[in-house]
C-alpha cells in the first residue's frame, strides 16, 4: 500500500499535554460544573451567563496554549504524507491549527467560533463573549458558543463517514471511546477493512476494537508512528 488513506480521530488527551483539561481531570475546569450545566442546551437556556462564563474561561485557557510534538507529528503528516490525510478532532482548541495542520474537522465545534442559536450564521468569537451578543447576519441577540453540546448532532458527519468508508487506516489519538458517535469510528474502519491503531494513555472503552494498541503520552507515540508512516 503506496500512499494509504488515513483517517485520525483525536480527543482531550493530546490536548491534555498541552495544559487543556479532560472531561475527567480532578480540579480542572471542567470538574468544577455539571456538565448538564455547561455543555447542554436546556444548560443554556436555564443559565446563559454561567456558559458564556466557563466557555470564555476556556477560550482564554486555549489561547496560551501551545502545541505539542503530538499536534506537530499529524501536521507534518499532513505535510507529507502523499495520500489522502483527513484529521477529525472532538476538541474544540485551535491547537491543531497552531500547529500547522489545515483543513481540520472539528466536530464538536471550536472555542474561536461563535453561532447564531436563530439563523446559523457562524462568525470569529471574540475572546469575551457576552450573554446577548447580536449576530452579525441577522441582528437578533441569540449569540451561543459554537459547541456541539451533549444532545446535539455532532457536525461534519457526512464528510467523516465518507472519509471512513474509504480509509486503509484508522488511528483514535487520546479519546477516551465513550462519546457516541465518534466512539463508533473504530466499527466504521474495521467494516471497510482498515487498519485500525489505538494512541492512548490509559486504554479507551473500545480498546478491544482496535489490532494496534500503543499506550503512552501522545508526544511521545504519535511522533513514533508518524515517523512509521513516512518511512
Amino acid at each position: 500500500m503506496a500512499h494509504p488513506s488515513i483517517v485520525i480521530l483525536t480527543g482531550a488527551g493530546i490536548s491534555a499535554e498541552s495544559g487543556l483539561g479532560t472531561f475527567r481531570d480532578e480540579g480542572g475546569l471542567w470538574a468544577q460544573h455539571r456538565i448538564e450545566d455547561v455543555a447542554t442546551p436546556e444548560g443554556f437556556a436555564r443559565n446563559p451567563q454561567l456558559v458564556v462564563d466557563f466557555y470564555n474561561a476556556r477560550r482564554a485557557q486555549a489561547a496560551t496554549a501551545t502545541p505539542n510534538a503530538g499536534h506537530v507529528a499529524l501536521a507534518r503528516l499532513q505535510a507529507e504524507h502523499r495520500g489522502e490525510v483527513t484529521l477529525v478532532t472532538q476538541n474544540v482548541d485551535d491547537l491543531h491549527e497552531k500547529a500547522g495542520s489545515s483543513d481540520v474537522i472539528h466536530m464538536h465545534g471550536a472555542l474561536n467560533s461563535a453561532l447564531c442559536a436563530t439563523c446559523d450564521h457562524r462568525w470569529p468569537a471574540p475572546l469575551e463573549m457576552s450573554v446577548g451578543a447580536a449576530c452579525p447576519a441577522c441582528s437578533a441577540a441569540q449569540a451561543r458558543p459554537d459547541i456541539v453540546w451533549f444532545g446535539e448532532i455532532p457536525y461534519h458527519m457526512e464528510r467523516i463517514e465518507r472519509a471512513l468508508a474509504e480509509a486503509d487506516i484508522f488511528v483514535a489519538i487520546g479519546t477516551s471511546g465513550n462519546v457516541y458517535p465518534a466512539a463508533g469510528f473504530v466499527q466504521m474502519a474495521t467494516h471497510v477493512g482498515a487498519k485500525t491503531v489505538e494512541m492512548n494513555l490509559d486504554p479507551g472503552e473500545t480498546v478491544a476494537l482496535f489490532e494496534d494498541t500503543r499506550p503512552g503520552k501522545a508526544s511521545q507515540t504519535v511522533p513514533a508512528w508518524v515517523d512509521e508512516i513516512l518511512s
